[in-house]
């Protein structure tokens, strides 16, 4: 159970993220068309994925080390 909680956690993370790219994406291009209401937002919306994005490569960038440093240990 422990494990499948992680597991959700995970894919739930990425499926937010993800949400959130796509959603800044579709705000770029209005921003590009010249529809953009307020670019201060769209700005602040941009930084706060990049930040999520850099957090979520970290992250994997970790399990990966973990993974690898099990994989090493002696049985």
């Amino acid at each position: 159970p422990a494990a499948g909680a992680f597991g959700k956690l995970v894919t739930d993370g990425m499926a937010r993220l993800n949400g959130q790219l796509i959603g800044n994406q579709v705000e770029l291009q209005k921003l590009a068309a010249g529809d953009a209401q307020n670019l201060h937002q769209v700005m602040i919306n941009l930084e706060e994925s990049r930040l999520s994005f850099q957090l979520m490569l970290q992250v994997r960038s970790r399990l990966l080390e973990a993974y690898q440093d099990i994989m090493k240990m002696p049985v």
